[in-house]
């Protein structure tokens, strides 16, 4: 082979082989990512699926190199199998879930983890957080902070408070122990009761109606979440209970900002800001941040606001699902 004709054959292997490289490298940049969220059991899960389709919609569109599978699980042991098929199945190598409950799913996702994949838990947080490489969440202090702080202004200083939890979760009791603390500086106030009603309508009906049977006198109520509000509204309003001056829900669907903006019911003048549009971003920093390679910040807090009528329309979003 003449001179030339060897460095050009040389050229050409060494321009194949870069372009081996290449094509090497955009296949390590490939994200299957996998999504695992509670089912639309109530309001605000409804909107926790809506925004992760609307997620898996826009970014696969944007970025070639993303595939994204949702599953929804109606319960704990459902969503553990389905971090498995995630796993065998689809063969993920990043993984955003919500999880149903935190302490049945700790061990699931560190099984999910074990194998290599990238993991961002959206708020409801693991019992052990070294199962995670992020968390993503709304300000869970914040949210049991800032009714305890209203209600305690809204009552002077003294009245009987009930309140109603959501599930068994790191969240639950991030909420409850900040609403716990503002309390603490009010002696006059009495927590009668605090039991969980599972974030759902129903549950906090029941719950509220076993309240109004026991106690006489009940001048505020948490209900930490707006579905759990609407039951509660639902049961003082069947039992014509007067004494309650305010129901105080929480995460700021369009039906609650709507009934603080209107003005409709007395019973309700305020809310906190906790939007499941968070799915969104969790999986948005996550797919964008592992196609460039990199890692999100071990906690990112999505800040949560006291909404009143002076800035509900700030909160107010019509055509969301919650």
């Amino acid at each position: 082979m003449k001179p030339i004709f060897r460095r050009l054959a040389l050229g050409l292997s060494a321009m194949a082989a870069l372009l081996t490289a290449s094509g090497a490298l955009a296949q390590d940049k490939q994200v299957n990512l996998g999504v695992a969220i509670p089912a639309a059991t109530h309001g605000f899960t409804g909107g926790i699926v809506w925004w992760a389709n609307e997620a898996k919609k826009e970014l696969e569109k944007q970025h070639p190199g993303l595939k994204i599978t949702v599953k929804t699980a109606a319960n704990a042991s459902e969503q553990a199998n389905q971090l498995q098929d995630l796993l065998t199945v689809n063969k993920i190598n990043t993984l955003v879930v919500f999880p149903f409950e935190s302490a049945s799913l700790t061990r699931p996702v560190a099984q999910v983890k074990s194998k290599g994949v990238y993991v961002t838990v959206v708020d409801r947080g693991l019992t052990d957080t070294s199962a995670q490489d992020a968390y993503v969440a709304g300000d869970n202090t914040a949210f049991g902070r800032i009714p305890a702080e209203y209600l305690a202004k809204r009552l002077n200083g003294k009245g009987n408070i009930v309140a109603l939890r959501g599930i068994a979760t790191t969240i639950d009791n991030e909420r409850m122990d900040a609403f716990n603390a503002v309390l603490k500086n009010y002696p006059d106030i009495k927590l009668l009761d605090a039991r969980y009603a599972n974030w759902n309508r129903d549950d906090a009906f029941k719950v509220m109606q076993d309240y109004l049977t026991r106690f006489k006198q009940i001048d505020a109520v948490w209900a930490a979440d707006d579905d759990m509000a609407v039951g509660v509204l639902k049961a003082i309003e069947q039992a014509k209970r007067t004494d309650i001056q305010e129901v105080f829900g929480g995460a700021g669907s369009k039906g609650m900002v709507k009934t603080i903006l209107e003005g409709k019911n007395k019973l309700v003048q305020a809310d906190v800001s906790y939007s499941p549009k968070f799915i969104y971003e969790a999986i948005k920093l996550t797919a964008e941040a592992r196609l460039k390679g990199e890692a999100l910040p071990p906690k990112t807090i999505i800040p949560s606001v006291l909404i009143t009528k002076e800035n509900a329309q700030q909160f107010y979003f019509p055509n969301s699902p919650f």
